[in-house]
């Protein structure tokens, strides 16, 4: 919205202020700023609206006696603070974002354009954040309810994964908007076409990292911290994607548009942080399915927008292990009777193994920091 303001022509002096906002770089630094600093302001309203409204932590979970009394001392905490990282990402993407842009048109005139990667990505955390919240309440109105039943919120998820599809494939840049770029391998030597089954990998990486981040988000700050280190990795993939000689450099895909995602991913990274000043151990709020689904949402979504989706393996390395932790969990207690891990997912069973709560967070960022370096070191590897 506020890049407008670069169309201003007098006085000459206030023009060049105002130019600043055609770089992506500082219109970046601006959405994490503002995002933050949303986040901070409007933490404390939420918190006591919550716990005015008895929005409590639920540490009784059933799955292990000794877990519930390990997390006793959350049960007077508020859950359901996602909503404060809502509007921060909602408001400073459309301050700082290209929802719509002047183009000029044949050099006669101009035209508003909409950016439809950045808008995609602002209506898939609206939508998730929606699901997250129905769930949370559920959750809350229902004694001993573990939210919407697995089924029903699968299908949620499966829903807005199949409309992101089909919003990549018709927005998209009909070239490339349904192959998959492959790592290590340049498009240009094989950049397969995946046809209806782009439908299938849409829907494989947005549930897949919705339910990566909320199993994620089970101690003080760990959660909030890794969305930030990825949300950063991929503000960086998408700049290197909207750049043609920097991306045909890498011999990465070029994305017309994607430099708007740059902002988006941004505003994430601020509102994370700006969520962290409250959730760091001892956590004041936690973030609730409402801010969970919705992060793992956003994180997909860019992923899958600037043809980095397989990257999110090690981009996203942290909530890979957390969640590989819990289908290997069952899997092997299923078919050998065993369990691999004293509990999961890998977050708990550290705290089993008697490491304090802050140690297994702080462990965790310095892993997905070295995940984000590696992913973005990756790129030159073909």
């Amino acid at each position: 919205m506020l890049h407008f303001l670069r169309e201003l022509h007098e006085p000459d002096s206030w023009r060049l202020v105002f130019n600043l906002f055609g770089y992506v770089t500082f219109r970046a630094a601006l959405a994490a700023s503002t995002a933050f600093v949303v986040s901070v302001l409007v933490g404390p309203w939420v918190i006591r609206r919550l716990r005015a409204m008895r929005v409590l932590e639920k540490t009784e979970k059933g799955d292990s006696a000794q877990l519930d009394e390990m997390h006793r001392d959350k049960a007077t905490t508020p859950t359901m603070g996602g909503l404060l990282m809502l509007p921060a990402i909602v408001v400073s993407a459309a301050l700082w974002g290209k929802l719509v842009d002047l183009v000029p048109v044949n050099g006669s005139g101009s035209e508003l354009r909409v950016n439809w990667l950045l808008l995609g990505a602002v209506l898939t955390y609206v939508a998730l954040a929606a699901v997250g919240f129905i769930d949370d309440r559920i959750k809350m109105a229902t004694p001993g309810s573990k939210g919407m039943s697995i089924g029903r919120k699968m299908l949620a998820l499966v829903v807005v994964g199949g409309v992101i599809a089909v919003w990549l494939a018709a927005f998209g840049d009909p070239a490339y908007s349904t192959r998959l770029q492959l790592p290590f391998i340049k498009p240009s030597v094989w950049f397969p076409e995946l046809g209806i089954l782009f439908v299938v990998w849409v829907l494989t990486v947005v549930v897949g990292t919705t339910n990566a981040v909320n199993i994620t988000d089970g101690l003080d700050g760990l959660a909030a911290g890794c969305v930030t280190m990825v949300a950063l990795s991929y503000a960086a993939l998408a700049y290197l994607a909207s750049h043609f000689k920097m991306a045909s450099y890498l011999q990465i895909q070029w994305v017309p548009g994607s430099e708007e995602l740059v902002i988006f991913c941004a505003a994430v990274a601020g509102a994370t942080l700006g969520f962290l000043w409250y959730n760091a151990h001892p956590a004041e709020v936690f973030m609730g399915d409402v801010g969970a689904l919705p992060l793992g949402g956003a994180i997909g979504y860019t992923a899958l927008a600037v043809k980095q989706e397989i990257l999110l393996v090690v981009v996203g390395g942290v909530f890979v292990m957390e969640a590989g932790s819990v289908l290997i969990q069952i899997a092997s207690f299923r078919f050998f009777g065993r369990r691999v891990f004293r509990i999961a997912p890998l977050h708990h069973h550290f705290q089993f193994a008697g490491w304090s709560e802050s140690k297994i967070v702080v462990r965790f960022w310095i892993m997905a920091a070295i995940f984000a370096l590696l992913s973005i070191a990756s790129l030159k590897i073909r």
